[in-house]
C-alpha cells in the first residue's frame, strides 16, 4: 500500500515573467507560456490514473490544475486546499529582488541564506515567521493525506501548488533537514514524485525524482550555480536485473545497461563536460565511457573510494537466499541500515564517509563553469544525496537511484551557499514519467 505523490509547480505566471516576488497575492496570473506548460504537463501525466487531485486555490495554481486535468480521461473534481497556499510574504509581494535588497537590507540575507528563520511583519504590525508557518501548512496537509489514504490500496495523488509550499511538503516528508529549503529547487510546471508507504505506526518516504522538466522540452533545468556536477548511476547489469547483491564483484553492463548509457549520452549531448570522474569499477567506468563517446579526448579519473558497498558474503546472492541464512540481519538492513555491518563486508557508514570525502574533493576542485560528470553506484549515490540534502546516511532508502538516472547538483563559490539539487534521478530518457529501471538488490 503506497501513496504515489506527484507534485507539480504551477506554470509560468505574470509575476514570474516580470521577476516579481509573488507570495500569497492572487494578482499573479498564468501567462500564455504558463498555459502551454500546463498543457504539456497534462499530456505527460495522462497515462497515470490519478485517484485524487489537490490544488492551491490561488488562481495561477488553480488554472494550472484545471488545464492539466483536461488531458485526463477520468472525470473528477479538484480539491482546492488552503494548506497548499503559497508562502505569505506580506508587503514583499509585487516587489523585485533588488527592491527588497534595498528596502530590507537587514532581513534579505536571512531570506537567501536561512529562510526558515526569516521574521517579517504583517499589516497589523505583528511579527511572524513565513517559512515556519508554511511548514505548519505542509504538516497539516500531509497528516490529513496519510489519515485518508495510507491504509488504502495503492493510490496516485496529484498536487498542484507553488514553489515554497511544495518544497516544504518535500522537506517535511524527509524529516525537515536543517536549512533544507535552499537545497532543492522546483521550476514552473516541473514534476517531483515521492512514494509514501506505511512503516510500523508511522510512514516512510522515497524520493523517486525531483524537478523533472523533460516534458517541457527542457532536458536539464537551467544552471543556477557557478559550476555543476552530473551524478549518474551506472547502467543495468544482469545482476541488477536478477535482483542479486553485486557490491564489489565487478559485474559488467548488460545489453540494456549499455543502451541506457547510450540514451543518457544522447540526453546529455548538449552538455559540454570538461571533467569526468568514475568509480574505479568497470560498470560505472564503462557507463562514463559511453556517455562521453563523442568526447573521447576527455580523460575519466577513476576513484577507488567511490566503489560500491562491499556486501561481503551476500554478494552474488538473491534476497531470498540471504533471508534463509541471515533473516534478522536482512530485516535490519531494510529497517535500520545504519546498524548493519555486512558479514565480511562494510557498513553504510563506511560507504558514506569514503564517498563524501571523494565528493568533497571533487567539489573543492571545481572552477567557474566546470561541468563535471561523475558516475558511481546505488549506495554511493544515495549516501551522497543524503549528504547534500543534510539528512543522515541512515536514510538511504529515502533516495531512489535508477540505472542511468541523472542527478544535477549546482555548486557555488560562496561558502555560505550550500550545493543545490537542481534535479534528482531523471530517468525519462529511459522510459516514461515513472522510473521503470531495475530495482536491483540494494
Amino acid at each position: 500500500m503506497t501513496i504515489r505523490l506527484v507534485l507539480v509547480r504551477h506554470g509560468q505566471s505574470t509575476f514570474n515573467k516580470k521577476g516579481l516576488i509573488q507570495g500569497r497575492t492572487d494578482d499573479s496570473l498564468l501567462t500564455e507560456e504558463g498555459y502551454e506548460q500546463a498543457m504539456k504537463a497534462g499530456k505527460a501525466l495522462s497515462k497515470i490514473n490519478f485517484d485524487k487531485i489537490f490544488s492551491s486555490p490561488l488562481v495561477r495554481a488553480a488554472n494550472t490544475a484545471k488545464t492539466i486535468k483536461k488531458s485526463f480521461k477520468k472525470e473528477q473534481n479538484i480539491v482546492f486546499d488552503k494548506n497548499l497556499l503559497e508562502v505569505d510574504l506580506s508587503e514583499w509581494s509585487g516587489l523585485k529582488i533588488d527592491e527588497i535588497k534595498n528596502k530590507y537590507p537587514e532581513v534579505y540575507p536571512i531570506w537567501k541564506n536561512d529562510p526558515e528563520n526569516l521574521t517579517l511583519k504583517r499589516s497589523d504590525n505583528k511579527t511572524y515567521k513565513p517559512i515556519q508557518e508554511l511548514f505548519d501548512q505542509a504538516t497539516c496537509f500531509i497528516e490529513d493525506l496519510l489519515k485518508r489514504y495510507l491504509d488504502k490500496d495503492d493510490v496516485n495523488i496529484l498536487v498542484v501548488g507553488h514553489n515554497a509550499i511544495l518544497r516544504c511538503l518535500i522537506l517535511f516528508l524527509l524529516g525537515k533537514p536543517k536549512q533544507g529549503f535552499r537545497k532543492i529547487r522546483l521550476e514552473n510546471a516541473s514534476f517531483s514524485i515521492l512514494n509514501i508507504s506505511r512503516k510500523d505506526n508511522s510512514f516512510k518516504t522515497q524520493i523517486e525524482c525531483l524537478n523533472q522538466t523533460s516534458h517541457l522540452n527542457k532536458n536539464i533545468p537551467d544552471q543556477i550555480g557557478d559550476s555543476r556536477i552530473f551524478l549518474i548511476r551506472h547502467g543495468e547489469t544482469n545482476w541488477n536485473k536478477e535482483g542479486r547483491f553485486q557490491g564489489q564483484i565487478d559485474i559488467p553492463l548488460n545489453k540494456n545497461g549499455k543502451d541506457q548509457a547510450r540514451k543518457t549520452s544522447e540526453y546529455l549531448s548538449n552538455i559540454s563536460f570538461n571533467k569526468a570522474f568514475s568509480s574505479s569499477m568497470h560498470r560505472p567506468y564503462e557507463t562514463a565511457q559511453i556517455i562521453l563517446q563523442n568526447k573521447k579526448s576527455l580523460k575519466i579519473k577513476k576513484i577507488d573510494s567511490l566503489v560500491e558497498i562491499s556486501h561481503g558474503l551476500w554478494e552474488g546472492k538473491l534476497e531470498a537466499e540471504i533471508r534463509e541464512q541471515w533473516p534478522i540481519l536482512l530485516k535490519n538492513w531494510h529497517d535500520k541500515p545504519e546498524e548493519v555491518i555486512m558479514p565480511e563486508g562494510e557498513s553504510i557508514k563506511d560507504v558514506s564517509e569514503r564517498s563524501i570525502e571523494a565528493f568533497d574533493k571533487i567539489c573543492l576542485s571545481q572552477k567557474d563553469d566546470d561541468l563535471s560528470l561523475l558516475v558511481a553506484h546505488d549506495a554511493v549515490n544515495k549516501t551522497l544525496m543524503c549528504h547534500v540534502l543534510g539528512i543522515n546516511y541512515s536514510n538511504i532508502w529515502m533516495i531512489k537511484q535508477g540505472n542511468g538516472g541523472i542527478t544535477v547538483i549546482d555548486l557555488f563559490n560562496d561558502p555560505i551557499k550550500p550545493p543545490v539539487i537542481s534535479a534528482l534521478n531523471i530517468t525519462t530518457h529511459l522510459g516514461g514519467i515513472i522510473d521503470s529501471t531495475a530495482s536491483g538488490a540494494l
